[in-house]
């Protein structure tokens, strides 16, 4: 399995992004010029060698009637731009239909943030900073190195916002600026003393629809390595760094991690249990389950657990402290090996049903969703055994069940 991991201890802008990627892929002339023929005027696109706290990187200028757009567009003389302006430019770019609609639905990510945080609706969104045409290269760019390299999957690291204020078209803001920060929700993000933004909503948007988790680097065999260099200048080294590599997928497809919050309790009745219990799930839990143990001065209690996805510890960990009657849960790290996960339609004599298809190369499972079959069964007034095993032997033979 390719494995591509973006490392963003220095935050992330679509620059540097496209950057990294770009000190990836074999070609780059090839590259650049099928960026500088993209049909967008008055733009052209080089790839500068750059030296930083002694480290060669590469950041890609932009430059648009000459001149780095991003540098002379905070006197915002600039008109704005609407998601119905966007996409016409991007439609008749020279791309792919893939990296079309990949530049598209990151445009829409930016654009309910934006909705979201003006309170308007996405149709009355107009972009200032991220509707230049550097951002649409940024954007487009990343979206056709992506397709170049074709990775398998894609990490990324938790992400550094950065401190302080930034400057915009809507005034000075506090990082990170209300887009980003809602762009960034349930992503593992952090701050440090660095005044200045190092998460831009490009970066963010472009992270969020293609990164598949949010973690530490997964073991993997490193075979090439981009470093994209940021235009700020910091006391520390301002890059994100792209790693190539590959997992071993001969055994187990995935090595993930996953947290467990645990907590014991010996002063709540079965039906509150039930009732934390069912929040969890309903919150989106992975797993959530009870033991009977034994607790001090020989009285029975229950062990509740709390399986999680590590960028939701706290959410579920507050959740635990609101809706039982503990006064700590403890949380520890685990590996999990789990197979890829995915919903089918099927037809079947009752009509199309999901099934869910688990596999790796080794491996492949499959199961009718249980809500299915208790919804026939109970449409038909059969036993759900009994409605199972009609599907089973109904069901088209090309498909697994």
């Amino acid at each position: 399995m390719n494995i591509l991991y973006l490392q963003c201890q220095m935050g992330a802008s679509g620059d540097m992004i496209m950057s990294s990627l770009f000190e990836l892929i074999e070609n780059k002339k090839d590259f650049l010029n099928k960026i500088n023929n993209l049909g967008l005027p008055n733009v052209k696109v080089t790839s500068k060698e750059v030296i930083k706290s002694g480290i060669k990187g590469t950041h890609i200028e932009v430059l648009v009637h000459d001149k780095e757009e991003h540098l002379h567009s905070k006197n915002h003389s600039h008109k704005s731009t609407n998601l119905g302006t966007i996409e016409n430019i991007i439609e008749k770019l020279n791309i792919s239909r893939t990296v079309k609609k990949n530049s598209l639905q990151i445009y829409k990510i930016i654009a309910n943030a934006e909705a979201h945080v003006h309170n308007k609706k996405i149709n009355q969104i107009h972009f200032h900073e991220v509707g230049n045409l550097d951002a649409i290269v940024d954007i487009v760019g990343s979206c056709l190195l992506i397709e170049n390299i074709s990775p398998d999957k894609i990490i990324a690291s938790s992400i550094n916002l950065g401190n302080g204020f930034t400057s915009c078209m809507h005034g000075i803001l506090p990082v990170p600026a209300p887009a980003t920060a809602f762009i960034l929700k349930g992503i593992p993000t952090y701050s440090n003393a660095l005044d200045g933004e190092l998460c831009t909503p490009t970066g963010a948007a472009i992270l969020k629809f293609f990164a598949t988790e949010f973690n530490t680097m997964p073991e993997m065999i490193i075979n090439k390595i981009g470093y994209g260099i940021g235009t700020k200048d910091f006391k520390i080294f301002n890059c994100l760094r792209a790693f190539l590599g590959k997992i071993n997928t001969k055994s187990l497809n995935t090595n993930e991690s996953i947290t467990k919050l645990e907590c014991n309790l010996d002063d709540m009745t079965g039906e509150s249990i039930s009732f934390a219990t069912n929040t969890l799930l309903k919150s989106g839990a992975l797993d959530v389950y009870t033991t009977a143990i034994q607790m001090k001065k020989n009285r029975p209690g229950i062990l509740l657990t709390c399986l999680c996805n590590v960028d939701q510890s706290n959410f579920f960990a507050d959740l635990i402290l609101k809706h039982t009657s503990t006064l700590g849960v403890r949380m520890s790290t685990c590996k999990r090996y789990s197979l890829d996960r995915k919903i089918s339609k099927i037809a079947t004599l009752y009509g199309n049903i999901n099934i869910k298809i688990s596999k790796n190369l080794n491996i492949e499972k499959s199961k009718i969703e249980y809500n299915d079959i208790a919804k026939i069964a109970k449409l038909k007034n059969i036993s759900f055994d009994k409605t199972l095993k009609i599907l089973r032997e109904h069901n088209d033979s090309s498909t697994k069940i």
